[in-house]
């Protein structure tokens, strides 16, 4: 019979103007009942775990996996012709709003007759295209628990 392990995280973080992020994780499996008998195994699974989950939740509270810290100032990095490949510190820049999200922010702002450009302020953008894909995702979502689903 398997043993159920239930490995979980949460950390929330400080972003610019008094703002914050946060991301939870938590990861169930399952492992041989024999790892049960064995304490020193068993913990070093759990600790396993607990390590890929927290290297899963900075990635995640440093730019969604690519490494690249969002300092929170919705700024856009200038994408191609020569633009630059990293932030100054060898880190990809976040990757830019995709065209879905964009078309997205635009249908759900007319559906609900709010002021998108009002919306965009605190990311202190003037068009949804100069969001990055985690502040876009984060608008639409909020947009969507707004309007009651």
């Amino acid at each position: 019979m398997p043993l159920t392990l239930n490995v979980g995280l949460s950390r929330k973080v400080a972003d610019n103007n008094y703002g914050s992020r946060g991301a939870s994780i938590n990861v169930e499996l399952e492992v041989e009942s024999a790892v049960a008998n064995e304490p020193g195994k068993l913990k070093d699974r759990i600790r396993q775990i607990f390590g890929l989950v927290r290297e899963s939740l900075v990635e995640e509270l440093n730019g969604n996996g690519s490494g690249a810290h969002h300092a929170g100032n919705g700024t856009a990095e200038p994408r191609g012709n020569g633009a630059p490949t990293s932030n100054g510190n060898g880190q990809k820049p976040p990757r830019a709003a995709t065209q879905s999200q964009v078309k997205a922010l635009h249908a759900i702002a007319r559906n609900q007759r709010a002021d998108l450009t009002q919306l965009l302020q605190r990311y202190r953008v003037g068009r949804p295209e100069d969001l990055n894909i985690k502040q876009a995702s984060q608008l639409i979502d909020e947009m969507k628990a707004a309007q009651g689903g």
